[in-house]
């Protein structure tokens, strides 16, 4: 069955342009008059979603051609209409960049699309540019542009200025230091390590309705339903614990929502707060902070012990980028002070300060192909050999090894556990 619902894609020239803000304060204005609104983050992503989260008070989902297909998207889109009076989809980096890029999502689903700039140090020169990305693809359905980042009222009226009828100025959003969210070297601070974020988020949403221009009309659009395959409950009977709190935070309600349509019980808990380790047929140690929290992780005084009993028992663990540097003998963060960790598994990791190591990524699990992605600034040393090397679909650089020791699956990838339910389902369920 068809869903109606209204629907606006956020994009930009380019990364900081504040799609991220906008997109909040949009959906934070909206959500606190009574209205249901459902946000998506284009592309892989745990920081922005969790803002958004918190904003629209809804799980956010990513939406990846490359990670989940055409068709799982299609599904996510059409789910949420069926209840949402408004969806937002922020995109990823600027409009056209990547493959795919925002711009290749927005006309797949024909998301009418509006342009955050940032105006801080241009005039007139911000139509000139805004109509460059409405041109560049005539496909795209551009609705107006949004200003960001203003000096003043007659900074305003300037950006304006030569404007196409068809390309609105719908909004101008001044530039204050209190509206800057704070960040750190894997971008934004989560949204659960921010205590003032709530005040943030409405003081967002009034100067979004302070600089909202007359004209702004939302016009539901059509969403199909997709054409996923049915799931078998293939982990039927099967009770899987995850880590999840501000050390294991990188988890994609996605992945969740799967383990439990496949017909796993899950249950969570924390090893910053030293929860024991549940009693469990699998673990998944997913990615996050460790390396902000390694003494506390390394006084809990059962886990690793938990853990190795649990991979001793032949039981399936999956321990994805932060979630494996947790388990290392050895890790040292940004500051160059060593932390013991968990031992369970060999070798050292080192925090810097630059990049090491970003892109989607590709791998073939013995279970079948996976898709994910990377996005890390350690490096790894192990003695491990891998049992096989994700590839980057863009050619670029980035290709993680898996390992496997016992029961343990390791790798700096975050995979997208839909990309290949079965695959999933067989290590789980192994």
């Amino acid at each position: 069955m068809t869903h109606h619902c209204a629907a606006l894609f956020i994009s930009a020239p380019s990364s900081g342009s504040g799609k991220t803000c906008i997109t909040a304060a949009i959906a934070r204005s909206h959500a606190r008059r009574g209205r249901r609104v459902r946000v998506f983050k284009t592309g892989p992503d745990f920081l922005d979603p969790s803002i958004l989260e918190r904003a629209s008070g809804r799980p956010v989902y990513q939406l990846d051609l490359f990670m989940g297909g055409f068709a799982h998207c299609q599904a996510l889109l059409a789910d949420a209409a069926r209840d949402a009076d408004l969806i937002l989809v922020e995109g990823v980096m600027g409009l056209f960049d990547g493959n795919p890029s925002s711009a290749d999502l927005a006309a797949a689903f024909g998301l009418p699309v509006a342009c955050v700039i940032d105006a801080s140090a241009m005039a007139q020169t911000f139509a000139a540019l805004a109509t460059g990305l409405q041109r560049f693809r005539p496909e795209l359905r551009h609705c107006g542009v949004i200003a960001n980042r203003i000096g003043s009222a007659a900074h305003g009226r300037m950006l304006s200025e030569g404007l196409p009828d068809d390309l609105p100025l719908i909004a101008a959003l001044p530039r204050e230091p209190r509206l800057i969210l704070p960040e750190r070297h894997l971008g934004l601070v989560q949204a659960l390590e921010q205590p003032g974020l709530d005040a943030q988020l409405d003081a967002w949403a009034d100067a979004w309705e302070a600089g909202l221009r007359p004209g702004l009309a939302f016009k539901p659009l059509p969403f199909e339903p997709g054409a996923e395959p049915s799931l078998r409950p293939l982990l039927g009977g099967r009770r899987i614990a995850i880590a999840r709190d501000a050390a294991f935070a990188f988890i994609y309600p996605a992945n969740v929502d799967l383990l439990r349509a496949l017909g796993a019980e899950l249950v969570f808990f924390s090893p910053l707060r030293h929860e024991a380790l549940p009693g469990c047929d699998a673990v998944w140690l997913p990615g996050g902070y460790p390396e902000l929290h390694a003494e506390a992780l390394g006084a809990h005084p059962t886990l690793a012990a938990a853990l190795a009993s649990h991979v001793g028992a032949g039981k399936p663990f999956l321990a994805e980028c932060g979630g494996m540097l947790a388990l290392l003998d050895e890790l040292t963060d940004a500051a160059g002070e060593p932390h013991r960790m968990a031992g369970l598994m060999p070798g050292r990791a080192h925090v810097q300060h630059r990049l090491a190591a970003l892109g989607l990524q590709a791998i073939d699990w013995p279970e079948g192909p996976l898709r994910g992605h990377s996005y890390h600034y350690s490096t790894l040393e192990t003695p491990l050999m891998p049992i096989a090397t994700a590839s980057n679909p863009n050619g670029g650089k980035t290709a993680e090894a898996l390992y496997q020791q016992g029961s343990l699956r390791a790798s700096y990838v975050h995979h997208y556990f839909p990309s290949n339910p079965e695959a999933v389902a067989a290590f789980f369920g192994s």
